[in-house]
């Protein structure tokens, strides 16, 4: 490549140009508060508008059993279905928070199921869902945040597996207390769980069975901070593969006591282990956090889960999938 000095002043012209249309296009992204985007972070990852009907799902605000919704919930689309696990609780009745389930045609409009709670009398928060060999599995977190498995042959029927055992790299039961927000990945027979402790960091231990699993390292993949939005607390929602990379999307604060907003972030990673977060997180800046990416067959859709179920759609039709 020839250096800048030996350019023709043609050249130096076609540079000068292409510098301050750079320039020019930072300048753009500043005043519209827009992300920038690179080969690692597509715009349709990174910029997401509101739909008009948000929040989209709720709780009921009645005398019900889920008056208030909370943490994540999960969606599958299946075919012309969508399936929402999502968990609500009523603090007048019971410190319980328990698994619902509604269903949609298009992701927008949600029907509660009729016979909800669909697990009765068990503690059951937080949850992700992943369909593997024909089985849904449900993992998510019980009393005092500490993970367990749920197993189901429809997705509505559910079985209590226990509490997951999880191991340091020695092989030895990691520290008592809580290990929470737990995320699945599956890939060649291993199974890869994401989870936090107390929001201090994401950790990331393997399995070949689901039910034994051993750190890959004893210190998180995902550390909080150094940048004011995370410093505090993260936590991750979902694994996806996209063009070739991993994705995490992770909900962070920056408030010492937690006050602060939670806030929807995004990480890429080539190998699950090393993660690069985005340099202009977090994706969604209002108090809107345990999102998850659904695709819905032309485009992925991102949504959010607490306080309330939102619906975020890609800026422009880069994120749709034709």
């Amino acid at each position: 490549m020839p250096h800048w000095s030996s350019l023709p002043r043609r050249g130096w012209g076609f540079a000068s140009t292409v510098a301050l249309s750079a320039v020019a296009m930072a300048l753009v992204c500043v005043a519209r508060d827009v992300p920038p985007v690179s080969e690692t972070f597509p715009p349709e990852l990174v910029r997401w508008v509101p739909h008009a009907a948000n929040p989209l799902f709720a709780g009921t605000g009645q005398d019900t059993w889920d008056r208030q919704i909370r943490e994540r919930g999960y969606i599958l689309r299946e075919g012309d279905t969508w399936r929402l696990w999502y968990t609500g609780y009523n603090p007048a009745r019971s410190d319980l928070k328990l698994l619902g389930y509604a269903t949609s045609p298009d992701g927008i409009h949600w029907q509660r199921h009729a016979q909800n709670p669909v697990v009765a009398g068990a503690w059951v928060e937080d949850v992700c869902v992943v369909k593997h060999e024909n089985v849904y599995y449900m993992f998510a977190e019980g009393r005092n945040d500490i993970a367990h498995l749920l197993t189901s042959a429809d997705g509505l029927h559910w079985q209590e597996q226990g509490g997951l055992d999880i191991r340091a790299t020695t092989g030895q039961p990691i520290s008592a207390g809580p290990y929470g927000t737990p995320t699945i990945w599956i890939e060649g027979g291993t199974w890869y769980l994401f989870y936090e402790r107390d929001d201090r960091g994401i950790w990331l231990a393997t399995s070949r069975d689901h039910r034994v699993w051993k750190n890959v390292q004893d210190e998180p993949v995902l550390a909080r901070g150094p940048d004011a939005y995370d410093r505090q607390a993260v936590a991750l929602n979902q694994v996806i593969r996209y063009r070739g990379r991993y994705y995490g999307v992770y909900h962070a604060n920056g408030d010492a006591e937690w006050k602060g907003p939670w806030t929807t972030c995004l990480a890429a990673s080539d190998d699950l282990v090393h993660w690069r977060k985005f340099p202009q997180n977090p994706v969604i800046r209002s108090n809107d956090s345990s999102g998850v990416l659904v695709d819905d067959g032309q485009r992925l859709r991102l949504y959010t889960m607490h306080p309330s179920v939102k619906l975020w759609l890609p800026e422009n039709a880069a994120g749709r999938r034709d």
